[in-house]
């Protein structure tokens, strides 16, 4: 069994020996593992400090991407790569190696598809009283629109399945958290949760810029995820509520007018008629989104079937070293020597 550890980095050249040296070196049920780096367009000596650390294999972006396509691009190179189980953490040291046969032991168990550490961010230092609070108040919200009980949703340090990582389809560009847990939880993916600690921080975060727009965007993510999996159940009953607000203003005027009030109570009716009319629309919209996701069912079940076909080939060379993986390129195994030229 192959356990690949992904570390999506950006200049992290300081950060890096560190959380390379706290790796584990072996895990019960586990036969290798192998480190990858993706390089998120660093412009520091984090791709030199990989290589001399021994990494195994390289994916590099020439410029700054996001971190949510640097993860897309590391679990699609471990896949590409034979992984059978794949661990992400943070460049920055932020989590523990020494969690990681904890983190990955559901899974060799059989229990579960997908596992996320639990830093219980309501009692972590470095953050303070009202991020704590907006920490848990986000995660209750990700279990609300998910189905699952994951207690930390915003925790990077996760466990996958090969299985689950290749049915992960994320779209989002701020921040692959959220959504692949809504994903993965409307996907019945068998999640848990496993009680992690933290080192002392070594930056701030570059995803939280402000708290503001870290709400404003993660609330973005939230919705646009559930809408993915649920529109139809999201537009019928956003449109009933239009209809029904309207339904009633219109049995209110025709009360008023059988008492002989309704002369000044037209505005009802034009309201009235107005808001039926979008409710009719926003149920339309519904039947219409339903499609939309069919299709989008389809189109991932196709996915998937691709997936497994171009990870079927085992690119696995023993070679000692590390590799340099262009993320949208399969590294294939280095040609063995000739012995003529031995």
């Amino acid at each position: 069994m192959l356990l690949i550890i992904q570390i999506p980095c950006l200049n992290e050249e300081t950060t890096l020996p560190q959380t390379v040296a706290d790796l584990p070196r072996s895990v019960p049920g586990v036969d290798r593992i192998e480190y990858l780096i993706i390089d998120d367009g660093s412009t520091d000596r984090t791709i030199e400090v990989a290589r001399e650390l021994g990494v195994h294999h390289v994916v590099q972006f020439p410029r700054n991407r996001g971190l949510a396509a640097a993860f897309r691009a590391g679990l699609d190179a471990c896949l590409r790569l034979g992984a059978d189980i794949i661990v992400n953490t943070d460049g920055d040291n932020q989590y523990r190696g020494e969690f990681i046969p904890m983190l990955v032991a559901p899974i060799i168990a059989g229990e579960a598809d997908m596992v996320v550490g639990d830093r219980d961010p309501g009692s972590i230092q470095e953050f303070s009283w009202f991020k704590q609070r907006l920490q848990n108040l986000g995660s209750a919200v990700v279990r609300r629109f998910s189905g699952t009980d994951v207690a930390d949703a915003t925790s990077g340090f996760r466990a996958y399945t090969r299985e689950a990582a290749m049915r992960l389809n994320l779209v989002n560009n701020y921040t692959y958290t959220l959504e692949s847990i809504i994903q993965a939880g409307h996907g019945r993916l068998t999640l848990k949760s496993v009680r992690i600690e933290t080192n002392a921080k070594t930056r701030d975060s570059r995803l939280m810029k402000s708290i503001r727009s870290y709400v404003q965007r993660s609330a973005v993510t939230i919705l646009r995820s559930y809408l993915l999996y649920k529109p139809f159940k999201s537009f019928l009953v956003l449109g009933s509520g239009v209809f029904g607000v309207g339904f009633l203003l219109g049995i209110r005027f025709l009360w008023f007018y059988a008492q002989g009030l309704g002369a000044g109570k037209i505005q009802s009716v034009v309201l009235s008629g107005a808001l039926m009319v979008i409710g009719v629309q926003f149920v339309i919209t519904a039947l219409l989104a339903d499609l939309v996701s069919a299709n989008r069912k389809l189109t991932e079940e196709a996915l998937l079937k691709l997936r497994r076909i171009e990870s079927a080939v085992d690119l696995n060379p023993a070679d000692g070293g590390h590799r340099q993986l262009n993320p949208r390129a399969v590294a294939l195994p280095a040609p063995a020597p000739d012995p003529d030229k031995a």
